[in-house]
């Protein structure tokens, strides 16, 4: 991309596929200048099922993105997310060699490097290492030893793992529209970005993405990361729900969701009613608004539910001190917050974009946070540098740091 302060991102969500162009001015404020989005074909919970599909739709948003924003597109910001995504923990140790024993930034970077040495199997790529805390001799709970003095740095990792074939796929469709990768970012780090102030940042938070197909859970406590995990149920699920309660096509059960939906019963008025299209050409006939969150209601419940089985399972749920932060397109329900905090039993609020200066309204909104968290990744991340071109094999090999300080 020509100039210096221009960004663009690219996020493969489940219903569709967006980028952003950005540009930052000389004082670090960030503007989005053009956006391109298409219907996420070729692509089924995070996962290429159809190249050719998923080439045309990726070419589809980057063409209109470069004429509304007027710049030429040859690398992006690239979030991935999905069920193959994997997390662990690690646990890395180097000495300090300074005859002063004062430790350096390239001590931390040792340390780090260290603890990416873990044993993956042949099917893994590192995609990001993410330090928590690190240790200096006997004292720990550390998040910057640079300056400390000690003669042993050892540091808590966070690691996070994707398919390689998965990873593959996506760099093959973003070289087949000659497209390289500037950063893979994690979804959930990247949203970090744009929704947590630094306060909430540093106490435990749930963040939950509720996509199309998918609904990522991420914990987050310290400034760092802990814990990542998948449902496998979204928004889209309740489409379905609706389309076979009310005998009506998806697509108009789509449209009846956002615009007469609720996540709860209670709060809808049982005597609003509303027009259900038919199928085939049958008639269209009333039905009271409280039908349609009576479907909608059991099904929340349930991603709720699930996501709170796995917070109980990752044995994460002590540091939720926080509460929930709740962001992608199904969580814009009414009555989805009201419901959350009834299911975890914790104060519940949905994500607000910030940190950057404009928005257009029709992208103000949790719908896009995803994309906009990479926009942010890319102006706040040193680029890659390095020669252009061969996307999978150079970017596949680099590991993006979570530098907490930065939050």
């Amino acid at each position: 991309m020509a100039g210096e302060h221009l960004v663009a991102a690219i996020d493969f969500g489940t219903t569709k596929i967006v980028v952003l162009v950005g540009e930052a001015d000389a004082d670090g404020r960030m503007y989005v200048i053009g956006h391109g989005e298409s219907p996420s074909e070729g692509l089924r919970k995070g996962v290429v099922v159809d190249m050719e599909k998923l080439v045309a739709a990726i070419r589809k948003a980057v063409t209109d993105a470069q004429m509304v924003s007027g710049c030429e597109i040859d690398r992006l910001t690239v979030g991935i997310s999905g069920e193959h995504i994997r997390s662990i923990s690690s646990h890395g140790v180097v000495g300090v060699n300074r005859a002063d024993k004062e430790i350096t930034s390239n001590d931390v970077v040792r340390a780090i490097e260290h603890s990416r040495g873990v044993a993956l199997p042949v099917d893994r790529e590192i995609i990001h290492v993410i330090p928590q805390e690190f240790t200096v001799d006997d004292q720990g709970n550390i998040k910057d030893p640079v300056g400390m003095t000690g003669s042993r740095l050892e540091v808590q990792s966070h690691i996070v793992t994707a398919s390689v074939t998965t990873a593959q796929n996506l760099y093959r469709a973003l070289e087949r529209c000659r497209l390289d990768v500037e950063h893979l970012v994690l979804e959930s780090v990247a949203l970090s970005q744009v929704l947590f102030t630094p306060a909430e940042a540093g106490s435990g938070i749930v963040l939950i993405d509720i996509g199309g197909d998918l609904t990522n859970v991420s914990v987050f406590t310290d400034g760092s990361i802990r814990h990542t995990a998948s449902i496998s149920l979204g928004g889209r699920n309740v489409t379905n729900d609706l389309a076979i309660g009310l005998r009506t096509p998806v697509d108009q059960a789509e449209t009846l969701k956002l615009t007469h939906g609720a996540a709860r019963a209670s709060i809808v008025d049982p005597e609003e009613m509303i027009v259900v299209p038919g199928i085939a050409g049958r008639t269209p006939r009333e039905v009271s608004r409280n039908v349609l969150a009576t479907i909608i209601e059991p099904r929340m419940e349930e991603i709720f539910s699930l996501v709170a089985k796995e917070l109980r399972s990752s044995g994460v749920g002590g540091v939720i001190t926080g509460g929930i932060m709740l962001t992608g397109g199904g969580s814009l329900l009414p009555g989805t917050v009201d419901l959350a905090e009834s299911i975890f039993d914790l104060p519940a609020r949905l994500g607000q974009i910030h940190g950057i200066d404009h928005i257009p309204d029709e992208l103000n909104s949790n719908r896009y946070a995803t994309v906009h968290g990479l926009l942010a990744w890319g102006f706040t991340n040193e680029p890659s540098g390095g020669p252009r071109g061969g996307g999978f094999k150079r970017a596949m090999k680099k590991i993006e740091h979570w530098i907490t300080r930065k939050l």
